[in-house]
């Protein structure tokens, strides 16, 4: 009966190799060679080694993988992925790898199939003295066309979506002609930027 062991691939050890800087795969070499010397001559040292400062060791060697300033920027970015981060990071530390990640995998395949059915719309509005278009809600300097209603619809348009853009579409149409757009000029057009946003075949 033949006895192998392992020495790539854990997650402790490839934190450890990362701020190591190791570059390339000998570094395996080097690990394996540690850890069979540590196996045959060193075990007797840590024999009588509480597991919490196992632990700590661990936990030493991964802290340095967490990326706070990723973090923050994913925040900024989109509050829905932070959301799945930090699902994704407590189901980790508090449940399991496996589940950790499959509560992420699930948030996300959530947020996947909200974006496709509810797609998000947005009012645009021209840049002064520009051919220019952007979101109203975001830059202060643009401004409405009179008579003319943008929207700019953020996900590919498909069956699953069409009732719901259908109505949205009405619901800023009524928005314009009760607001104060409508005292300047009468809605007269809509137009619809799908610019990136039609399904390719």
């Amino acid at each position: 009966m033949q006895m192998y062991i392992k020495f790539s691939g854990a997650f402790s050890r490839s934190a450890v190799n990362h701020n190591a800087g190791s570059k390339t795969a000998v570094s395996n070499i080097v690990m394996a060679v540690t850890i069979m010397v540590t196996l045959l001559f060193l075990m007797p040292l840590f024999k009588y080694t509480p597991n919490v400062i196992l632990g700590a060791i661990i936990v030493t060697a991964v802290i340095g993988l967490i990326d706070i300033s990723a973090a923050y920027q994913i925040w900024k970015i989109d509050k829905f992925d932070f959301i799945v981060l930090l699902c994704a990071f407590f189901g980790v530390i508090f449940i399991s790898v496996q589940n950790g990640l499959a509560i992420a995998v699930g948030i996300s395949i959530f947020k996947v199939l909200l974006q496709i059915t509810r797609p998000k719309t947005v009012l645009l509005g021209n840049i002064p003295g520009t051919r220019i278009y952007r979101n109203l809600d975001h830059y202060k300097e643009a401004l409405s066309v009179p008579g003319f209603l943008i929207l700019s619809i953020e996900a590919p348009i498909n069956f699953a979506n069409t009732t719901y853009l259908k109505e949205r579409i009405s619901r800023w149409m009524e928005e314009y002609e009760s607001g104060e757009t409508k005292k300047q000029s009468e809605l007269r057009y809509v137009v619809l930027d799908l610019s990136g946003k039609l399904t390719q075949t």
